[in-house]
């Protein structure tokens, strides 16, 4: 029998922390390595494709860039994990592209968002956290993390039998029922903002994130959502427009 095929595809469409990567003004070894190789970390948000249908997850400042670089997909749905500006303020760069795309987020993370963005209209669809839904073939299911002050939320893809999963802004704390559902992903994406040696309360540094994929046993993860103290070449990071075919 010919090995069986999956359509799913993720790309991540940024790295980067809340200021990305160069950081402006910054004379940082990585920043202006960065500068000099033109490289960067966008903010961090993913494309997921399937069916002929696209769907973000967050909706970052650099959408427009982001989007473009893509191949300017026509967005069918957005997921939003909470609601901080990175991960947000692109949903305006829809205007005169698309129509906006209908929303999916738990009801206090679409309450902050939606009063964010108080000028637009788009349809706002509140989803239970650990109660899965399905768009375009794919299961998605909003899982809580801890990213005080605020409610957010990581998410788990399922799809033809693998799993996918995205920690979101967090740290490394994670509620039981998160735990089980992020655990033995194909694939893992974790926040890992800082170094080693750099601790902050509400987000993970890379020693941290480490110690949580071992916990979860993926197949596979990366890290994303860092800052410009982490070099562009640190074992295990994500890279701007890495694509997963799944």
């Amino acid at each position: 029998h010919p090995p069986e095929r999956f359509d799913m595809k993720i790309t991540i469409l940024g790295t980067g922390d809340t200021v990305g990567t160069p950081r402006v003004g910054c004379d940082c070894p990585v920043c202006t390595g960065a500068v000099k190789d033109g490289k960067s970390r966008l903010r961090t948000s993913f494309l997921v494709e399937n069916e002929g249908k696209s769907v973000l997850i967050d909706t970052s400042p650099d959408l427009k860039e982001q989007l473009i670089r893509a191949g300017a997909p026509h967005i069918d749905a957005v997921l939003w994990t909470h609601a901080h500006y990175d991960h947000i303020a692109g949903f305006n760069e829809f205007y005169r592209v698309q129509d906006f795309p209908p929303a999916y987020a738990p009801e206090k993370v679409m309450d902050d968002i939606s009063g964010f963005f108080h000028f637009l209209r788009f349809k706002r669809n509140i989803v239970e956290p650990y109660k899965p839904f399905t768009l375009f073939g794919m299961e998605f299911e909003f899982v809580r993390v801890n990213h005080p002050p605020i409610d957010t939320f990581g998410i788990v893809i399922r799809y033809m039998g693998r799993k996918v999963g995205y920690t979101s802004d967090t740290n490394p704390d994670l509620p039981p029922e998160t735990m089980k559902e992020l655990f033995g992903c194909d694939l893992l994406f974790l926040d890992a903002l800082m170094p080693a040696d750099v601790h902050i309360g509400k987000h993970m540094n890379v020693a941290e994130a480490c110690d949580l994929a071992r916990k979860l046993s993926p197949k596979e993860y990366y890290y994303v959502h860092m800052s410009h103290r982490i070099p562009m070449s640190h074992p295990g990071a994500g890279r701007d427009f890495m694509t997963f075919d799944l």
